[in-house]
């Protein structure tokens, strides 16, 4: 969520957002993969390296998809009351590769999605955001292919999750070789926007440097304040969304290794509820 409204906020941003989170969480999780005696220093792998380039692909896809929609007039209510369909997609991928559900079950997930449906479009009414800002036929356009590239990338994302299922279920549930691989195995697709990342990286490191409060100030020590003092302040907020999303896609896949992936999004679904809503 948080980084839906930063990439909202500044959407030129999104590109190195995303880029900065996937370093990050690669070189956060690399020490579950080092080996010194290892091929390449990285400890062996029961899964075949195929799947993890097929993994890292729809990852990064799906992820490219998300943030690309953003220049398509669609706003953030109507982004998270999309992705609430996740437990029908996935639901929909898992019986395409094989899966059946109980009615109850089938029932169950139609219930959950309409509620977290009602339950943002009325959040967003009660806060006064809007919900389609689309006023011509030009925008209606946007907005159109807008929702069709979220929709795709719904699709793809229940895809991934069964995939991912499936590799737990005939390899072993290394949720750790997962995140990494996931994410380094993306890293190289980045090159192709490698114009646009130098361009948004110099407004970036232009932007003013942080400001510390100076009661936060009085409570650190001189080295930190003077590195925190000479550091854009753009800079900072971008290490402070990488470590929550860190968090966040952690516990992600932990879950996923441990539960289905329709679980999984319903767990994520439940997420997206307003917190006034949860009281």
């Amino acid at each position: 969520m948080h980084r839906l409204m930063q990439v909202r906020k500044e959407p030129d941003s999104g590109l190195l957002i995303t880029l900065f989170q996937f370093v990050f969480t690669c070189l956060s999780t690399l020490h579950y993969q080092f080996d010194p005696n290892g091929r390449y220093y990285m400890r062996s792998s029961p899964v075949p390296f195929r799947k993890w380039c097929v993994s890292a692909a729809l990852f990064f896809t799906v992820n490219m998809m998300n943030n690309w929609a953003f220049a398509f007039d669609i706003s953030v209510p109507v982004h998270i009351i999309l992705r609430s369909f996740g437990s029908v997609t996935t639901m929909a991928a898992g019986w395409l590769r094989g899966k059946r559900y109980t009615p109850l079950q089938v029932f169950s997930v139609a219930i959950l999605t309409a509620g977290v449906m009602v339950s943002a479009w009325a959040d967003a009414q009660s806060k006064g955001k809007n919900m389609n800002t689309s006023t011509s036929d030009t925008s209606n356009s946007s907005l159109q292919a807008g929702l069709v590239i979220l929709l795709v990338a719904q699709l793809l994302s229940a895809w991934m999750g069964a995939y991912v299922e499936d590799i737990y279920r005939d390899h072993g549930k290394d949720w750790q070789a997962n995140l990494f691989y996931s994410h380094l195995l993306s890293i190289p697709f980045f090159a192709a926007f490698a114009p646009v990342l130098t361009s948004q990286f110099a407004r970036l490191r232009a932007s003013q440097s942080f400001e510390i409060p100076p009661k936060v100030g009085a409570a650190l020590p001189p080295i930190i304040n003077s590195l925190l003092a000479s550091t854009s302040q753009h800079v900072i907020f971008l290490t402070a969304n990488a470590l929550t999303q860190l968090l966040c896609i952690t516990g992600v896949n932990m879950l996923s290794a441990n539960t289905s992936a329709v679980t999984v999004t319903i767990v994520l679904n439940i997420r997206k509820l307003p917190p006034s809503n949860l009281d």
